[in-house]
């Protein structure tokens, strides 16, 4: 006969560790962490904000990976960017990083963190505490972390290339360059 509380119990166990597991292996869609990693994966949080600038608001991260030698962001949109487009985004990106912005964490409600405009993607995997990201005045977003502590030393952002990733998905591949 099987004890169903300790079989609920067990299982409640096991899915927490599932989970842990899941966002420890793949936080912010990075290889490992680095130096470099850390400074793409801050990167890709002024991408999604430049991109919602520039494109509109129905910009969504639909996915990310991260290396040492570049980033690739996959975001909603429906028609290739045009060549202005990405310049545009470009400009606004490497004038957030010129600008030295400090980079900020708070734990919070994640109803709290929804309220105070912060981004939230791939809700399912939030917990009722979450770590909002802020840059300076320009990006605030929930996101497991690890990032720069300011934009400056992050180098000079350029888009390699913009290409359909999908049906309505769009894939950015981008790298920083020190000059």
């Amino acid at each position: 006969m099987i004890d169903m509380k300790e079989f609920e119990k067990l299982f409640k166990e096991h899915q927490e560790k599932s989970r842990q597991g899941s966002a420890q292996k793949f936080k912010g869609g990075m290889a490992d962490q680095n130096e470099k990693t850390i400074a793409y994966h801050t990167a890709t949080h002024l991408l999604h904000e430049a991109l919602r600038e520039v494109l509109g608001e129905h910009v969504k991260q639909r996915g990310s990976n991260i290396t040492e030698e570049r980033l690739r962001f996959d975001f909603s949109h429906p028609q290739k960017m045009t060549k202005e487009e990405i310049e545009k985004v470009e400009n606004l990106v490497n004038e957030q990083i010129q600008r030295d912005l400090k980079v900020t964490c708070e734990e919070m409600d994640y109803e709290d963190a929804k309220k105070s405009g912060a981004i939230g993607l791939f809700t399912d995997k939030y917990g009722d505490r979450v770590k909002v990201y802020t840059i300076g005045d320009f990006s605030k977003e929930i996101c497991g972390g690890p990032h720069v502590t300011h934009t400056g030393d992050m180098g000079r952002f350029k888009i390699k290339k913009e290409q359909a990733s999908s049906s309505g998905i769009r894939r950015i591949k981008a790298v920083l360059i020190k000059d």
